[in-house]
């Protein structure tokens, strides 16, 4: 089995996949912007071969560089885990020949317009939405529909870029923010009420394999703009015996099917509020952040493994324990600037610190990154418990106690 894994170094997580690849067995070979020397020794010790290229984003250079490397030993398959890059390499794959996710599917999960309107027309509950790059299309839409609204890129992932519009007057200073004044592109959908999660699968010619669920708090939008909160998600150990799973599993199911997806892993957010459960979106592709960290803390298992097992020979090895609920909560500096300092990571620790499976506690003098850069993107701490409510007040008590202070 001949693997070509699109950028092995970064983010770092990277590494994993490559990792796991080749503990199944494959041979991999990798495509990516570092030079071969900046690679350290470990991650080179599983690579087969390696091909440094100006942009893994830029699709005839990939395609061109896939086809030199089939031209000295087949390819079975091409891989790509980040969602900037999943586009190209389908279209490599449909270029060169090679099995697996296709160009249709990768695009119906990117654009979100697309994405529901073909949900819609399989009859999977979501928002009403639209994509376009005229202002007087958002304002149409806006009189229709009626506010709230969101609007994103329409190939967004998670919360980048997203921006909520509670009036026109805020609509017009949103649609200028997004650049729609100037033609920018993008999706704009009625905001949807509620509790926010995820389910992440890994699926073998359409069929789930492995799922996990997990639940934000607060919903990512919040967490994305106020620097006070510190928030979380987590990964329950509930999903095979709480009743109220069965309805978002049936839902993923039905999202993979509709978008045909075959044998990748998939990261799918809903919602759930007065309008019941809703539809928000899914990547083709394994979560960020982490989240699958956390899933193989949860369930003493190595997800990374099993996706290579489903990847490479269409099969699973492990089955998840659900010994544990796991989740991160990310730790924000009290201002912008640098690092000076923190407050309650002792008592934290003497607490807590048999549930503790890592965190990350910059120096002082480390400059502070800004609140929408995401849950990893200053302090955090990951924790599990086999109780799913014993962790989350776990969770808000590192909130209340852990403070970060920058200067």
């Amino acid at each position: 089995m001949h693997v070509v894994f699109l950028e092995p170094a970064f983010p770092r997580n990277q590494r994993e996949f490559v990792r796991a690849l080749a503990q199944s067995g494959a041979l991999v070979s990798a495509i990516g912007e570092s030079t071969v020397e900046s690679l350290d020794p470990e991650l080179k010790s599983w690579i087969f071969h390696y091909e440094k290229v100006p942009s893994v984003v830029h699709d005839d250079t990939v395609i061109r560089t896939v086809k030199w490397i089939q031209s000295k030993k087949p390819v079975d398959r091409l891989e790509a885990t980040i969602e900037a890059h999943v586009l190209t390499a389908a279209r490599a794959r449909e270029a060169c020949g090679i099995p697996g996710t296709s160009v249709r599917t990768t695009i119906l999960c990117r654009d979100k317009p697309a994405m529901k309107e073909a949900l819609r027309q399989a009859g999977i509950p979501c928002a009403q939405s639209t994509g376009t790059s005229s202002p007087d299309d958002v304002r149409k839409f806006a009189q229709q529909v009626g506010f709230p609204l969101i609007l994103k890129p329409r190939a967004a992932a998670g919360a980048s870029g997203t921006y909520r519009a509670a009036d026109a007057s805020q609509l017009e200073s949103v649609m200028r923010e997004c650049g729609v004044d100037r033609g920018a592109a993008v999706a704009v959908e009625e905001y949807i009420e509620g509790h926010e999660g995820f389910y992440d699968t890994i699926a073998i010619e359409g069929r789930v394999a492995h799922d996990f669920a997990c639940h934000y708090y607060p919903n990512v939008l919040e967490a994305m703009r106020t620097r006070w909160i510190s928030p979380q998600f987590i990964t329950t150990n509930r999903i095979d015996t709480a009743p109220a799973y069965t309805e978002v599993r049936e839902l993923g199911r039905r999202v993979i099917a509709a978008l045909g997806i075959e044998t990748s892993p998939t990261h799918m957010e809903w919602f759930f509020g007065p309008k019941g459960l809703k539809f928000s979106e899914i990547g083709c592709r394994p979560p960020g952040v982490g989240a699958w960290d956390l899933h193989c803390a949860a369930n003493d298992m190595d997800l990374y493994r099993e996706w290579a097992a489903a990847i490479c020979w269409g099969t699973v090895t492990q089955r998840p324990s659900r010994a544990y609920s796991a989740g991160i909560i990310a730790l924000r500096p009290d201002r912008d600037g640098t690092i000076s300092g923190y407050e309650g990571l002792d008592e934290i620790r003497s607490r807590f610190d048999r549930w503790i499976i890592d965190s990350h506690i910059p120096h002082p003098g480390t400059p502070t990154q800004p609140v929408d850069a995401g849950y990893m993107a200053n302090a955090w701490i990951r924790m599990r418990h086999p109780d799913y409510d014993e962790l989350r007040s776990m969770l808000d008590t590192v909130g209340q106690v852990v403070k970060v202070r920058a200067h």
